[in-house]
């Protein structure tokens, strides 16, 4: 009786700890986001001037962003990816995050499997400029993570991203 009261305690505490809303990054527990100071509504944006990223050279620019239902990376954002490819190419111990965004237009399912095309097009093109593909994870928020709440194209161009973020050393 004993042992059953154990495996039963055992079981329910062990049970499942997040709900199926919940969105976690891959299981890279170890990773600890770098010392970027930032500023704006989602964590992307400008740095601390005691910032580690200003001194470690990490490039200012990690946001990409998408045309309306496209995963392709456009031909205007690929100086950013440059940037950032070359830098992770040097620092082979760094690992970044692709988080893929949508803007509020389409299904809650749609617009997840849409980040994600866009975040998986971001580490093919960092992975053909040298980025090894073991420093590359990517996560899909879709639209539930918006950088601007209006409803109107502006505001959706900002949404339709992918946030390049810079995990610990």
């Amino acid at each position: 009786m004993k042992n059953l009261i154990f495996g039963l305690s055992a079981l329910f505490l062990t049970g499942c700890a997040t709900t199926p809303n919940e969105c976690t990054p891959p299981c890279d527990a170890k990773l600890e986001p770098a010392p970027i100071a930032a500023s704006g509504k989602y964590g992307q944006g400008s740095q601390s001037a005691d910032s580690k990223a200003n001194i470690a050279g990490i490039p200012q620019h990690r946001v990409v962003y998408f045309d309306f239902d496209v995963g392709d990376v456009r031909q205007d954002q690929r100086q950013i990816l440059d940037a950032n490819a070359a830098y992770l190419a040097k620092n082979q111990q760094l690992k970044v995050r692709l988080e893929g965004h949508a803007d509020e237009r389409g299904s809650r399912e749609y617009n997840l499997a849409l980040g994600e095309r866009r975040a998986q097009s971001v580490k093919r093109y960092l992975g053909m400029m040298g980025v090894q593909e073991i420093q590359i994870n990517t996560l899909s928020y879709g639209e539930e993570k918006p950088i601007s709440e209006g409803h109107d194209e502006s505001s959706w161009q900002r949404n339709r991203r992918v946030e390049i973020i810079y995990l610990g050393q």
